[in-house]
């Protein structure tokens, strides 16, 4: 049984310690997570922007990892533990973590709350209203697998739908700000009227990508070395991966195909099992999962993502593009937004293994062409995913930003200055000119 009262005693200590410190001005922030490491992985910079402008940030995930804690006190944020199950729909297990984080609210009593992905906005969301949060921001990263097509072929899917779409409503009533990445998240929560004032719902170009830590790097030219970093669950795309390697090993025997990422506890994953198959018939290198994937990137030419899961704006293609590589990716929204086709990269059929090898054995016989592809991928990572600009634009929004400016709204998706400009025409040219290469077999 879930002890929703399992928060370490110094954890609570210094979170009071740190309250009590907080200066007149300052406004308490909760980050919360489904995932204690993307709270460094992806939101590090975001936390730290917070820290700067005066704010005093608590960041809460379900694992409690030394590393994880140690890496936020060093910016001055301090972690909290909540018991959350992310690939679980057992009621008992959301109850507990609604309750823990009911429980934190009480405890720390927020200004601001911020949660991102399905449980911790739905839960946070709730929890967060009825405790009276003033400002309540939320970061749809992704709707996820529930608001997709094959989610919607059953029965089990679409009752599980309808349950999400009633408590979305009752987590974001009366937020400040709703956050997508996509323009299908977008029209999913109009469509679905999860929100009634559509006005504050706001565009931005993902969780963004910080381009100095993720450098370019000159991409190898002596054989093919193609890449997927992603989780391990069949809707990334893996099985698709693996045939077009399979298929393309036997014209290219010097191509390499590399798999790099965790297993996961999804009921869609992939066994260890099936992974040592692939590994075992010579098709596939399986590299294990990294904290640091830019040794990695470093070392191949073409970046894959063959995913049909619901995204928001793929994390691991953003890193790719920064470091200068090539992107084979699917036609379908999230994915699709870090493809200029035929600037950048190649867009493929989502689950069609024909589409996918066509993508891959085109660049494989043409390394020269993939590092074109991948110069152009580093001009747009800088222009339009750089993490500043979009913390920057996510700081606005919220209120939290310690510049002299006022909060009117911005026209959707627009932002200021003359860098937020560039990038918000850039990517209006790039929508008006967008073409779709289906690589067919």
């Amino acid at each position: 049984m879930l002890n929703i009262d399992a928060a370490p005693t110094d954890s609570i200590s210094r979170i009071d310690s740190l309250l009590s410190q907080q200066p007149e001005r300052s406004r308490c922030i909760l980050v919360l997570s489904s995932y204690s490491r993307s709270l460094t992985n992806f939101r590090l910079e975001l936390l730290k922007s917070m820290v700067r402008a005066g704010h005093t940030v608590v960041a809460a995930g379900p694992e409690d990892d030394p590393e994880v804690r140690a890496d936020l006190a060093k910016i001055g944020v301090e972690f909290a533990c909540v018991p959350m199950a992310r690939a679980s729909l057992s009621p008992v297990r959301d109850v507990a973590t609604f309750l823990h984080i009911r429980r934190l609210i009480k405890r720390i009593r927020p200004d601001v709350i911020v949660p991102y992905t399905m449980k911790p906005i739905l839960y946070g969301g709730i929890a967060a209203r009825l405790a009276g949060v003033p400002c309540r921001c939320f970061l749809v990263t992704g709707l996820g697998h529930v608001f997709s097509e094959a989610n919607l072929k059953s029965l089990r899917g679409r009752w599980l739908k309808r349950l999400s779409v009633w408590l979305y409503r009752w987590a974001m009533a009366g937020a400040k700000v709703v956050f997508v990445y996509n323009d299908a998240d977008r029209l999913d929560i109009i469509e679905n009227a999860l929100i009634r004032d559509v006005s504050i719902i706001h565009r931005v170009d993902g969780s963004g990508v910080d381009v100095d830590h993720y450098a370019f790097a000159p991409a190898p030219s002596e054989k093919p070395v193609f890449l997927m970093v992603a989780r391990l669950i069949k809707d990334k795309g893996v099985f698709e991966y693996v045939e077009a390697a399979r298929r393309l090993k036997q014209q290219r025997p010097n191509a390499e195909f590399q798999l790099l990422g965790p297993f996961d506890p999804n009921p869609a994953a992939i066994s260890l099992a099936q992974i040592q198959k692939w590994v075992g018939e010579g098709i596939i290198d399986y590299l294990g999962e990294t904290k640091d994937v830019r040794p990695f990137l470093a070392r191949c030419n073409i970046f894959v993502l063959p995913s049909y899961y619901r995204e928001g704006i793929p994390r691991s293609a953003l890193e790719a593009m920064a470091v200068g590589r090539a992107i084979i990716t699917t036609d379908l929204a999230g994915c699709s937004d870090t493809v200029e086709p035929g600037v950048n990269g190649y867009l493929v059929i989502p689950r069609s293994c024909d589409s996918l090898f066509s993508a891959m054995s085109a660049l494989a016989c043409r390394l020269q062409l993939a590092a074109e592809l991948g110069r152009r991928s580093r001009e747009l990572a800088c222009a339009r995913f750089d993490v500043r600009l979009i913390n920057e634009i996510l700081m606005h929004r919220m209120g939290l930003s310690n510049h002299d400016r006022s909060d009117e709204a911005l026209a959707p998706d627009a932002c200021e200055g003359p860098v937020q400009e560039q990038a918000y025409t850039m990517r209006q040219q790039l929508d008006a000119t967008r073409r779709v290469i289906s690589w067919r077999g």
